[in-house]
């Protein structure tokens, strides 16, 4: 009888699904629209639906269904209770309680970040390693930290919280966290554009990024082109996130480090500049560690997802 796990990655504007076989085969995907109203009451049984009808669909009954694993923003704990989410509105939610409640299967997951990691691990980047960091380059910094194929969590969810190493002590704009000098600052796709615009500033000096928006991408092709302000951009880019790196493998020793997330579509190029400053910052145990991008792109949730139930 063939087996059957599903992974579900809830994101603030759509809810992304996906079907696959316990070996890993994503068999189908689609996507629903996150209905956030009245504190997101309509997610979870708009998850349920959508599982069930799949199911329907495609004549699979409960008895081949391993589970349904998920992701979801913000601290998740062992046993899927949503600690705090300010985007669906929840707080101390059971999600994996309430999910099992509507669909009747079993249900498991996570932090979205830490559940794209496990993605990455079991069918992307970061191939045969249990030991990884895999960080997110997006709208923020985040990582999920693991360890022996399992996502370290901390006491409330909120391990692997990258982003938010202090890295800079005269930065006056304060960080979304409410802190300041928080490498996400300087390493997320906001933060390059911010870094470039005050160099564009402060310099005289021709520079492709003159001739557009500026954006993240910009930056990266720019550097690509030779341009000198680019370039420092990015020399700045590695030397935060490549600092806040050093500091992540003294503590948790991995064998890799995975860059995903919209940044890293930049390539190998933004892999030359963190590389640079780990290897200058880090303890020399550390020292020889693997650098790879990201495979799974906007799917790795649902893959990490699937990867909790996948048994």
């Amino acid at each position: 009888m063939e087996k059957y796990c599903f992974g579900v990655d809830v994101g603030g504007t759509t809810i992304k699904l996906g079907l696959f076989t316990v070996e890993g085969e994503l068999l189908e995907k689609w996507e629903i629209p996150t209905r956030t109203e009245n504190h997101s009451e309509a997610v979870l049984p708009d998850v349920a639906g959508a599982v069930l009808g799949k199911m329907k669909e495609k004549g699979i009954e409960k008895e081949q269904v391993t589970g349904v694993g998920f992701g979801v923003p913000g601290p998740v704990t062992a046993e899927g209770i949503i600690v705090m989410n300010a985007n669906l509105g929840w707080r101390d939610k059971h999600v994996a309680k309430e999910l099992e409640e509507l669909t009747g299967l079993p249900c498991k997951g996570g932090n979205d970040v830490k559940t794209a990691g496990l993605g990455e691990l079991w069918k992307g980047g970061a191939g045969s390693y249990k030991d990884a960091v895999f960080i997110t380059l997006g709208t923020g910094v985040a990582a999920a930290i693991i360890v022996d194929g399992k996502v370290i969590l901390g006491s409330k969810g909120a391990a692997g919280e990258v982003g938010h190493i202090k890295v800079d002590k005269e930065i006056e704009e304060a960080c979304g966290c409410g802190g300041a000098g928080c490498v996400e600052q300087f390493a997320s796709a906001p933060g390059i554009v911010r870094m470039a615009k005050k160099l564009l500033a402060q310099s005289d000096k021709p520079s492709l990024l003159r001739e557009g928006e500026v954006t993240a991408k910009s930056v990266f092709d720019a550097v690509k082109a030779g341009d000198e302000i680019a370039k420092e951009v990015a020399e700045r880019f590695g030397h935060y996130l490549g600092y806040s790196l050093a500091a992540a493998a003294a503590v948790v020793d991995p064998e890799a480090f995975i860059i995903g997330g919209g940044v890293s579509k930049a390539g190998e190029i933004l892999i030359e500049y963190v590389q640079k400053y780990y290897k200058k910052y880090v303890w020399p145990g550390c020292r020889d560690k693997k650098f790879v991008l990201a495979k799974l792109g906007n799917d790795a949730g649902i893959y990490g997802a699937a990867s909790y139930v996948k048994m």
